[in-house]
């Protein structure tokens, strides 16, 4: 059974949104304190799912959102990935936070400033202070990006097996 296109970003788009505010509502009644980079990987979400937005209302440039759609979550999956490896190798002077502020660290203080409810990095990004099945935040994120890369692939190789 073949999925259309629009049907397909449409399911991207409600599951990056689903999983921006489920992270959002965990810390909340978790008392989680998110770090910088994990309100990078919820913009990354949130990026996503204006992309799948855009494959929504636009299905002529399908292609085109599905490319810019696998480049967000192969940058989302680079993100959870550098997280998780500061989760199992803790090392304070690769701490981010510490020192000169980074392009990432940066946008993240920009977007916390102007919505700090769901912006604001107050935490440390070697934490794991959530872990479901051995698997902390970061490394859950991680898996879902990896999802949503090989949803954009085979979004961007169905639409051209098509033609």
């Amino acid at each position: 059974m073949r999925v259309s296109p629009r049907v397909a970003f449409g399911l991207l788009g409600l599951m990056a949104l689903g999983l921006t505010l489920a992270g959002w509502l965990l810390g909340e009644v978790m008392r989680l304190q998110a770090c910088p980079l994990c309100i990078f990987q919820r913009l990354l979400y949130l990026l996503i799912a204006l992309l799948a937005l855009a494959g929504v209302l636009l299905p002529g440039g399908s292609r085109f959102w599905g490319v810019l759609l696998g480049l967000t979550a192969a940058g989302g999956l680079a993100t959870a990935a550098y997280q998780s490896w500061l989760q199992y190798l803790p090392n304070a002077s690769m701490e981010c936070g510490f020192g000169e502020p980074t392009l990432i660290e940066q946008i993240v203080d920009w977007f916390g400033v102007h919505w700090p409810s769901l912006f604001m990095a107050t935490g440390f990004c070697s934490s794991r202070d959530w872990v479901f099945l051995g698997l902390s935040m970061a490394n859950w994120s991680g898996l879902c990006f990896l999802a949503f890369l090989v949803a954009a692939g085979l979004l961007v190789v169905g639409r051209s097996e098509r033609r």
